[in-house]
């Protein structure tokens, strides 16, 4: 129906004749909305959630079997958040997935506008993936950056299957709608020699988790440490350090953290849900959920969030006393 063929909304003689014309020129009363725009505190539409490791690798390796990279370009594995509706992001800005290539096996290059790394758990000394026209070496530990709109591919000269899991943030381009994604005409777009073991975009864990251990406390038995530079402008990357036996517990924040164990065992729980994680381990503390951890050994792990992004803007908050946000709810609470 074109607007101007709608009725006279002016003439209106009660409030349910009123929405209805509305309602015909897309328009919605704002005093009459289904759910409010504004509410006190971020909602919690995502969940805490886990993925096992040892349960991705056996599929890993069943693909592998049954799949080629002919097929599958990329062989990997989702790890979607288990909300109704969704089938694709881990949490809201952020998707991880598993992924694996074989011995002597070639993933074509491609480069898209959203952000890229990875984190290795298993490979072979020769495997590598390819950024900036040049080989960067893919070992156990290793921190990867693929920014966006590099040509990227992965290869193995190897016998050994490499494993390692994708942090994108292709939820959030999907969301503000600038996603662009490009084949390289050839099969694999860098035919080169250049091996760059100290490339600028690699972060090796030798390094850098020993960085974080030298850390002064946050809290106790935690200390972290920001990886880079370089830096993806909307995700930031942490090394955490946590001693065995540490218990602590975190207030709520704005930013969406994902989680990958490189080494250790312990448990967390978020809002009542409880789960355990080991090595290899992803898991997602979505925003706004509290966490308690109990760390049974001497552990890193990976912390993956939109902190650089929530900086960028100002929303950046969290729940502990003397933050904005945490004034503001405890006040809120305090009027109750």
């Amino acid at each position: 129906m074109n607007i101007h063929d709608t009725p006279d909304v002016a003439q209106a003689v009660n409030l349910s004749d009123l929405y209805a014309g509305l309602a015909r020129a897309n328009i919605g009363p704002g005093w009459n909305k289904p759910e409010p725009s504004m509410y006190p505190t971020p909602k919690k539409t995502f969940v805490p959630a886990h993925w096992s490791y040892r349960v991705a690798k056996g599929a890993l390796d069943a693909a592998g079997r049954l799949i080629g990279t002919d097929q599958a370009e990329r062989r990997n594995l989702i790890l979607y958040n288990p909300i109704a509706g969704n089938s694709y992001a881990t949490v809201r800005t952020i998707v991880a997935a598993y992924q694996m290539i074989k011995g002597f096996e070639t993933a074509r290059s491609h480069r898209h506008t959203a952000n890229a790394m990875r984190f290795i758990l298993e490979s072979g000394p020769k495997a590598y993936t390819v950024v900036e026209n040049a080989k960067v070496p893919m070992e156990p530990g290793d921190v990867l950056l693929t920014p966006n709109w590099a040509w990227h591919g992965h290869s193995n000269d190897g016998g050994d299957c490499a494993y390692w899991i994708d942090f994108l943030d292709a939820p959030l381009t999907h969301l503000l709608g600038p996603m662009f994604f490009e084949q390289y005409e050839e099969a694999f777009v860098q035919k080169t020699d250049t091996i760059a073991a100290d490339s600028p975009y690699r972060f090796p864990f030798a390094k850098w988790g020993a960085k974080a251990k030298q850390q002064p406390e946050l809290q106790p038995g935690l200390r972290e440490v920001i990886i880079g530079p370089p830096y993806l402008d909307t995700v930031r990357l942490k090394w955490r350090h946590l001693g065995a036996g540490t218990k602590l517990q975190e207030c709520e924040t704005t930013a969406n953290c994902v989680y990958a164990v490189q080494q250790g065992l312990g448990a967390i729980e978020c809002d009542g849900v409880r789960f355990a994680w080991a090595r290899g381990d992803v898991f997602a503390v979505p925003s706004w959920h509290k966490a308690r951890w109990d760390v049974r050994e001497e552990s890193y792990l990976l912390r993956i969030s939109d902190e650089n992004l929530l900086e960028k803007l100002h929303w950046l908050h969290s729940s502990e006393p003397g933050s904005l946000m945490g004034d503001v709810e405890r006040q809120r609470r305090a009027s109750f």
